[in-house]
């Protein structure tokens, strides 16, 4: 038994290769065959409702909680 990928021989990258492939194609078919059913759903906008914000002028906030020394 191959403990360690350094001392693994050609058959066993081989295993891993092909492991990893045929997870990888799972994946990717799992997620191209995935999708939403309910129409109201799949066509459904985003709206925002409430105030418009608007940015105002930039300030700038200091705070100093020290004893001045002068």
């Amino acid at each position: 038994m191959n403990h360690s990928l350094v001392t693994a021989d050609r058959t066993t990258h081989l295993k891993i290769v092909a492991l990893s492939l045929i997870a990888a194609i799972a994946v990717i078919l799992i997620g191209i065959t995935a999708r939403i059913t309910d129409p109201d759903i799949a066509n459904a906008r985003i709206e925002a409702h409430g105030p418009v914000l608007k940015a105002g002028k930039p300030s700038a906030v200091t705070v100093r909680d020290g004893i001045a020394i002068r």
